[in-house]
């Protein structure tokens, strides 16, 4: 049985904490930010974790 490789993509864009949630970094912050309000790209500044439904997946992606 071959081993299941890690999706390198998924590697580059969630991490896994120690209490076994899988953390994100939200969308839209990397540029037209002079539209934006300094609350809302202060808010995006703050990882969010992954949903429980889709955080199976993920974690099957990062050979967890």
């Amino acid at each position: 049985m071959p081993k299941t490789r890690t999706r390198s993509g998924v590697k580059k864009r969630f991490f896994a904490t120690a209490g076994s949630t899988i953390k994100r970094d939200k969308a839209y912050a990397r540029h037209i930010l002079t539209s934006k309000s300094t609350k809302r790209k202060r808010k995006l500044r703050q990882s969010d974790s992954v949903s429980p439904s889709e955080s199976r997946r993920v974690k099957r992606m990062l050979g967890i």
